[in-house]
């Protein structure tokens, strides 16, 4: 099945000569890593909440601004397969799952598979959110396997990683994001990693107002681009690393210009629109 042409963020696979955007990066001697910011809505909006949302950023998003950012929008699921097709010829503009299922079907209610997810063209899935490893118990090892699902089925995965306040203050966080990351990402292939987001979390900092300083993301970036670079070689050079973290529009901008921030996970103000368009712009300029 082709890509859609519309989507400027989109799977690479291995054969990708059907991938308009993959095309247009092998003309150049080198990747660039992309500009992304990435609006988590979580568990908000009703369906009609939801749709007017995303028809309010297509009236007001000015893509002239935006220019190389690449935004994806994730909505609850009720909304992904609606807000894909209104999102379906709107270039930059990509939609991901929340979660899905490591296996592609079964007796497993409530769930939703990779395979699901694609056969609606949604282009992407986050995966180990730190919502779902603390109230769902996931940990690394599963969410290898549903990486490797959402991977077969030519979707970007989005990985998250941080460390919790505790972990902080005993001076524990750079081991513990670094234990996540080799843990969940071993078996993968830097082929693979074309098609990995990573976006660093402080778990701390999520909801609660805190942010992390420039500093302190910072140094977390620049640690996991060490590791991705041992485990990936010069492939991680491309991978582009989120911070997701209590951004606002007050602080967006002072985050996007450290030089291994790439962009924000972005989640309460995702929800409004123009804190949303703020925060795309700040990484814009």
């Amino acid at each position: 099945m082709a890509l859609p042409f519309a989507k400027s963020l989109c799977f690479c696979p291995i054969t990708a000569s059907n991938c308009l955007a993959l095309n247009q990066i092998q003309n150049h001697l080198e990747m660039v890593r992309k500009k992304i910011v990435a609006g988590n809505w979580k568990m908000n909006k009703s369906y009609d909440e939801g749709i007017a949302l995303v028809e309010q950023l297509l009236d007001e998003l000015d893509m002239d601004k935006v220019g190389e950012t690449h935004v994806i929008i994730s909505p609850p699921s009720v909304l992904l397969q609606p807000i894909t097709e209104l999102l379906m010829f709107t270039p930059g503009i990509a939609v991901a799952a929340q979660n899905c299922h490591q296996e592609e079907s079964g007796a497993y209610t409530g769930e939703i598979s990779a395979r699901m997810i694609k056969s609606i063209d949604a282009d992407a899935v986050i995966l180990g959110h730190s919502e779902r490893r603390e109230y769902f118990k996931e940990d690394d090892s599963l969410i290898a396997k549903k990486m490797k699902a959402v991977l077969a089925n030519e979707l970007m995965v989005i990985y998250c990683c941080g460390e919790s306040f505790e972990e902080r203050k005993t001076g524990n966080h750079i081991a513990v994001v670094e234990k996540q990351l080799r843990t969940a990402l071993a078996d993968f292939s830097t082929k693979d990693a074309e098609n990995i987001i990573v976006a660093y979390e402080p778990v701390w900092a999520i909801g609660t107002g805190e942010v992390a300083t420039v500093q302190q993301a910072g140094e977390m970036h620049t640690h996991i681009r060490k590791v991705l670079a041992d485990i990936f070689g010069d492939t991680s050079q491309n991978m582009s690393i989120l911070y997701g973290g209590s951004v606002k529009p007050d602080n967006a901008a002072e985050l996007f210009a450290h030089p291994d921030i790439d962009g924000g996970l972005i989640g309460g103000a995702s929800l409004k629109s123009n804190d949303f368009m703020s925060i795309i712009y700040a990484l814009s300029k």
